[in-house]
């Protein structure tokens, strides 16, 4: 999921360096279940050499929304626990997914069984990161989430797509779902399964990246689908079977 490195001269690494700008600071809030779990996570990612920046803490949700609100933050670390209870992290990603779309979330879970790291991706999380790994592992995470890729391991997208394609959301007989999709929201479908952002797909429609969001919201709605990725291995399934056609 990370770069390969490039070896680089001292010379060239020095001319490199003399006319780099220096790159923008990922600005991340982090949420666990106690404040000391929160200054510690903050303080082994900012110590990392990457250009990370915890603008932000938070135990509970109403304090998660809160600072969302008040700060611009690119990347949230939700602990599987907060505060409010168990697994009440799962709950938060739900929210955030609505409420702060371009605020990408990791969920950091204790251990990584089957059922929880689906139900992470299912609430719209973007990485799931087992605490047990170490740090340099955490900011490599962070840095791919935040590029908008998708953090998990070779065998947790396996389990993903096994557990999505058994979902009744995803059986090809209901016809009727799919069916309801108007042309616009069609062409909406084929870009996100093409795997382009929000961004890229209101470019080539000649649309605003809210409306690009509302058309995501309904098709869910249509479909019985609750995140991005669900939509994409939706599109996929039907592509075995019969094609959609804008």
């Amino acid at each position: 999921m990370s770069a390969t490195p490039t070896a680089l001269t001292p010379g060239l690494l020095g001319r490199q360096l003399s006319g780099t700008r220096p790159q923008k600071k990922i600005l991340i809030l982090i949420a666990d279940d106690s404040l000391m779990g929160c200054y510690l996570l903050k303080s082994a990612i900012t110590r990392s050499r990457f250009g990370f920046e915890v603008i932000a803490c938070a135990t509970t949700r109403a304090e998660i929304i809160q600072q969302l609100k008040a700060h611009p933050i690119d990347v949230a670390l939700l602990n599987e626990d907060l505060l409010d209870g168990s697994l009440a992290g799962f709950q938060v990603v739900s929210e955030l997914r609505v409420l702060f779309p371009k605020t990408r979330v990791i969920l950091l879970l204790k251990s990584a069984p089957d059922d929880l790291i689906v139900d992470a991706f299912r609430s719209g999380a973007k990485g799931v990161f087992c605490r047990t790994e170490p740090v340099s592992a955490l900011c490599k995470c962070i840095r791919s989430v935040h590029q908008g890729q998708i953090w998990a391991n070779s065998k947790q997208l396996h389990l993903i797509l096994e557990a999505l394609v058994r979902a009744t959301p995803l059986r090809t007989s209901d016809f009727r779902r799919h069916s309801s999709l108007t042309k616009r929201e069609l062409e909406v479908f084929h870009l996100v399964a093409e795997g382009l952002p929000n961004k890229v797909i209101a470019q080539r429609l000649g649309i605003t990246e809210h409306t690009v969001s509302n058309y995501l919201f309904k098709m869910y709605d249509k479909l019985g689908i609750s995140s991005r990725v669900e939509l994409v291995l939706y599109a996929l399934t039907k592509r075995q079977n019969q094609p959609l056609r804008p």
